[in-house]
C-alpha cells in the first residue's frame, strides 16, 4: 500500500511543514487536491506552489486536478514537477491526448472518476492509464464521510485490471481513516489518500504510521 496524505487538510498557512510532516511518517506521496472553483466549488493550489513544494522534498507529488478543461493547466503542473498528474474523466473531452502528456513528460498517468461515474466507462481506455483514482467522496471539500458503494466500485475495477493482465494502480481519495482502509485495502485499493484523518489528529506522523500498521495487517 502506498499511502498519500493529502495537504489540502493540513494548516495552509505553513505547507511545507505539511510536507515535512509526511516525509517524518513515512508517506509514499504527497498528494495535492488542485480545485478551480468551477468544477468543485472550492479554489486551492496553483502551479508556483507545486514548484515551491517539489523543492522542499524527495518525496513525490500527486497532483488530482479537479479543474474543467485540464489541458489547459496540465504543461503548468508538469512544469512544476508533479510526478503523478491525474485529471476527472468527467471534465475530459480527449483524455488520450492528456494521459500521452504526461507519459511524455515522464510522470504518471491517471484517470479519476467521481462517485456516481461507473468505472466500465474506463474499459478501452484502461491500458493508457498508470493509475485510476476513485474518489470516495464527492469532490470539493476536505473532512466528508465515505460513500460504502465505491468499495464495490473497487472491486469490479480491480477484476477488469486482472483479467487484462494490465499493472494500472488503483487510488482511493475521501474519507479514508482508520475505519475505512481495510476495507479499501481488502476491495483492492493500492494507493490510499488520507487529508483528515492524518492532519487532524494530535500527532500527524503517529496517525499516518497508524494507518500504514492497519493496511498492512489487511495485506497480510
Amino acid at each position: 500500500m502506498l499511502l498519500a496524505p493529502s495537504i489540502l487538510a493540513a494548516d495552509l498557512a505553513d505547507l511545507a511543514a505539511a510536507v515535512q510532516l509526511c516525509e517524518q511518517g513515512g508517506a509514499d506521496l504527497v498528494h495535492l487536491d488542485v480545485m478551480d472553483g468551477h468544477f468543485v466549488p472550492n479554489l486551492t493550489f496553483g502551479a508556483p506552489l507545486v514548484r515551491a513544494l517539489e523543492h522542499r522534498t524527495d518525496v513525490p507529488l500527486d497532483v488530482h486536478l479537479m479543474v474543467e478543461e485540464p489541458g489547459r493547466l496540465l504543461d503548468d503542473y508538469l512544469d512544476a514537477g508533479a510526478a503523478w498528474v491525474s485529471f476527472h474523466w468527467e471534465a475530459s473531452v480527449h483524455p488520450d491526448r492528456l494521459l500521452a502528456r504526461i507519459r511524455q513528460a515522464k510522470s504518471r498517468a491517471g484517470l479519476v472518476l467521481n462517485p456516481a461515474t461507473p468505472v466500465e466507462v474506463l474499459t478501452d481506455i484502461l491500458p493508457s492509464c498508470d493509475y485510476v483514482l476513485l474518489m470516495s467522496v464527492n469532490p470539493g471539500f476536505a473532512g466528508q464521510q465515505f460513500l460504502p458503494y465505491v468499495l464495490e466500485k473497487v472491486r469490479r475495477l480491480r477484476d477488469m485490471i486482472r483479467q487484462r493482465g494490465l499493472g494500472v494502480k488503483i487510488e482511493i481519495d475521501g474519507g479514508i481513516g482508520e475505519r475505512t482502509i481495510r476495507p479499501a485495502i481488502a476491495a483492492g485499493a493500492e494507493i490510499c489518500v488520507a487529508g483528515s484523518a492524518v492532519f487532524g489528529a494530535e500527532d500527524p506522523v503517529d496517525a499516518m504510521r497508524h494507518l500504514r500498521q492497519l493496511a498492512e495487517t489487511e495485506s497480510v
